[in-house]
């Protein structure tokens, strides 16, 4: 007897299932554990101004007072107590904090130097950005620098695109298909049984899988390769930066150490050459930023470079509220005054979406919401943990991991095919990882098959 269209549908549905349940598992074995580092930094980072206080509470307070030392003395405090040359200066918004200026030895460390304003006497130094910058470069997997710290920052750009294929994957097992239960809400309320960690599971990356995704794609800036390329795009496009200003020569790529700070991702790098004559002055590009109603607090950042603009970028909240000035150290003139009206269509999402990221864009509840992503990490991370501990075979030698099936034949993965193909051409570093996770586990499966597990 032929069978009917609606026993066969089952049939086809349970191989392509089975299909994205393996690869959802093997892509939540390899990138979890990093994705979880990822989202434990991140959630830490988004409290980073409070972190920062809490820490260096006693370096960053002073004494309010009506009188100012000369802003020039702070450098040479700063450079003196840092032993090397002040790069940069952050000017806080209140009379009761210490400047901090970034100080960079000879030796390429970096030291932060906090300097009473009022008085231009040392209250603390630290090494660079402090116990912050510490996550901030285990955020990005950065912190070991030279070739380590390369590679490891590429494989950040693997996991984001492998998260979001987590989630793609996460979102075709869920689909509700005929089932009526556990669809918005867990089935049941039993802690011991597998099926309400698999509902949580579900659900957990229902409601929130969007947010991890959201992390994902714009954490991919901070990235070595797509986030170069995507830069470069902008750039050839006429998209991102907006003209060096008539008046200014072009933009000039800077050098490590004289890349402006804070001056946000779209103008990274982007240098100004500056030909006043005369010693340039920390007090006069302050003065110069007061007269163009500069809002504190602001970054002042000091080339080594005699021929390179000092920059002066207003340190934001909003991405909309950025704003950058390029003055002449020696005579206070303003080569470039830049401000987000200016930037292209692309860098605008670029910094919107960075804005968002971080937890500034929104306020609190933009904080809230991006950490709940980070939260849900874990939560998936250890409901999945705990779901294969349940489903586990009674033994786990022999080659037997608990992994889902393989389906056979070809057409059952067409399903993991269409939710990745896209995913790796938008990204290819995950493109390349995926072929080589495909020719891994056609390898392993060859080598289950040529020796039998042997019964017990």
């Amino acid at each position: 007897m032929t069978a009917s269209p609606k026993t066969k549908a089952p049939n086809v549905m349970s191989g392509a299932y089975r299909a994205v349940w393996r690869w959802h598992f093997y892509a939540g074995v390899l990138v979890m554990p990093f994705l979880m580092l990822l989202t434990l930094t991140g959630g830490l980072y988004l409290f980073k101004d409070e972190i920062d206080h809490a820490v260096y509470r006693s370096m960053i307070e002073v004494p309010a007072s009506a009188q100012q030392a000369d802003p020039d003395q702070w450098l040479a405090a700063a450079a003196r107590a840092g032993e090397g040359r002040a790069a940069n200066v952050l000017v806080p918004d209140r009379a009761g904090q210490a400047v901090r200026v970034r100080v960079d030895q000879p030796d390429g460390a970096q030291r932060t130097v906090f300097v009473d304003p009022h008085t231009a006497a040392v209250t603390g130094v630290t090494s660079y950005g402090g116990v912050t910058e510490t996550i901030k470069k285990l955020h990005s997997l950065s912190l070991f620098g030279g070739p380590i710290g390369t590679a490891l920052n590429i494989l950040v750009e693997i996991v984001a695109g492998w998260a979001v294929i987590l989630c793609a994957t996460g979102l075709y097992l869920w689909w509700p298909r005929r089932r009526t239960g556990a669809v918005l809400r867990p089935r049941e309320t039993d802690a011991g049984r597998r099926p309400f960690w698999r509902d949580v599971h579900a659900l957990t990356g229902f409601y929130v899988g969007g947010v991890i995704i959201f992390l994902a794609v714009t954490g991919m800036p901070w990235s070595a390769v797509w986030g170069d390329r995507f830069m470069g795009v902008m750039r050839d496009t006429g998209l991102g930066r907006p003209p060096a200003p008539a008046a200014a020569s072009p933009w000039s790529h800077a050098k490590p150490h004289d890349a402006p700070a804070g001056v946000g991702w779209t103008l990274e790098n982007a240098a100004l050459p500056a030909h006043g004559h005369g010693v340039a002055s920390l007090s006069r590009v302050l003065e110069t930023a007061r007269e163009q109603g500069l809002p504190r607090p602001f970054t002042v950042s000091i080339p080594r470079s005699s021929d390179l603009a000092w920059t002066v970028s207003r340190q934001t909240r909003k991405a909309e509220d950025a704003r950058s000035l390029y003055v002449d150290g020696a005579t206070g003139a303003v080569k470039a005054d830049l401000r987000w009206s200016q930037f292209g269509v692309m860098a605008k999402g670029f910094e919107w979406g960075i804005a968002v990221h971080q937890g500034t864009q929104y306020g609190w509840i933009n904080r809230i919401v991006m950490l709940i992503g980070c939260i849900a990490v874990w939560l998936l991370a250890i409901s999945g943990l705990i779901m294969w501990w349940k489903r586990r075979p009674p033994s786990l030698s022999g080659r037997r991991t608990g992994a889902p099936p393989a389906p056979p034949g070809p057409r059952a993965r067409i399903a993991v095919l269409c939710i990745v193909i896209p995913l790796s051409i938008l990204y290819p570093l995950t493109g390349l990882s995926l072929v080589a996770a495909l020719l891994l586990d056609r390898a392993a499966r060859a080598f289950a098959r040529s020796k039998p597990v042997a019964a017990s």
